[in-house]
């Protein structure tokens, strides 16, 4: 491998700190959620969708629409319902009088950043509408492929104590988004910080007012990926990694574990997140870092192991704490 160049050193130098800018940008509108955050831009370095889990009234929509103001992205949002169609998501085509011919209507999901709110309110086949997107980055209407906007990133939410009328997302659907992040409740401080702005005067539906401003765009997003795919990982991580995932598949715990997809998306987002914290190697530290968010929603739990109170965070702890580390 040829040494870096100055010039390049200095483009993914440039990249890096307009990507940690974000977190400040970010901070004057959204409280507090700086793991979503941080999430949020692995998964974008990393080409990956992302499934937001939180109750009611955390801020997830503000977090992903603070989040595309800062990064200068096109964004839309919609609201799964159990009546949604798959067309209302992908698009249609729409007979033209005019010219006595169809022409194609793009859906939402022609965006850089899509909010998928609440999207186990909605039946599996307007969820599966999402699945082509997500994989191919394209979708299928009347037969003609039509390619998404690049960037493209889903970012879904879901409502962890409402389970009343939803449809629970499949294995293979929630196996395409590289990272479950949780949006937990405010701490004390945190929840008065928010007050006080809204006090003051701060509106979440007008962020350039709260002074939200792009601090990055397309070009250096594309030269921080350029720079990710270049942070070397060792056989020994290689190992590391391979061997956490195996560790649940054989975990009395669990009736699956992580599959080689999944194996792949954790060591991308390790690659990730050590590129974030200056370094272009990976270690071990990087792989526990992003285990819990990056294989989370890929194992499942036993239903007596459920019962015990055992959670898959719990399980994931476990056997980090027990696979052997490379030195």
């Amino acid at each position: 491998m040829s040494a870096p160049t100055p010039e390049t050193m200095t483009s993914s130098d440039s990249a890096r700190a307009s990507l940690e800018a974000l977190r400040t940008e970010i901070g004057k509108a959204v409280v507090g959620q700086d793991p979503a955050v941080t999430g949020l831009v692995v998964a974008l370095l990393c080409k990956g969708h992302v499934l937001l889990e939180g109750v009611p009234g955390v801020a997830k929509t503000l977090l992903v629409r603070a989040l595309a103001t800062s990064l200068e992205l096109d964004t839309k949002r919609v609201q799964f319902t159990p009546d949604l169609m798959p067309s209302d998501v992908t698009g249609s085509l729409v007979y033209d009088t005019r010219t006595a011919e169809f022409s194609f209507q793009p859906g939402p999901v022609f965006t850089n950043l899509l909010l998928a709110d609440e999207i186990n309110r909605t039946p599996p086949k307007t969820q599966s509408s999402l699945l082509e997107a997500m994989e191919e980055r394209q979708v299928t209407v009347d037969g003609t492929p039509r390619p998404l906007p690049e960037p493209f990133l889903v970012a879904a939410t879901q409502n962890p104590v409402e389970y009343e009328g939803t449809y629970p997302l499949p294995e293979a659907q929630l196996d395409r988004f590289l990272l479950k992040l949780t949006v937990p409740l405010p701490s004390r401080e945190d929840e008065i910080s928010v007050l006080t702005r809204h006090a003051q005067g701060f509106d979440p539906r007008d962020l350039k007012a709260a002074g939200v401003r792009p601090v990055a765009g397309p070009a250096e997003l594309a030269a921080a990926r350029d720079a990710v795919a270049k942070v070397a990982v060792s056989a020994e991580i290689a190992g590391y990694v391979v061997d956490i995932c195996r560790a649940t598949r054989e975990s009395p715990s669990l009736t699956l574990g992580v599959s080689p997809r999944g194996a792949t998306a954790l060591l991308s987002t390790a690659r990730a997140w050590a590129w974030l914290t200056g370094r272009d190697y990976v270690t071990p530290d990087d792989v526990k870092a992003l285990a819990l968010p990056t294989l989370r929603h890929r194992v499942q739990l036993r239903p007596e192991a459920e019962m015990e109170g055992v959670t898959s965070d719990s399980v994931l702890n476990s056997i980090l704490a027990h696979v052997p580390v490379p030195r």
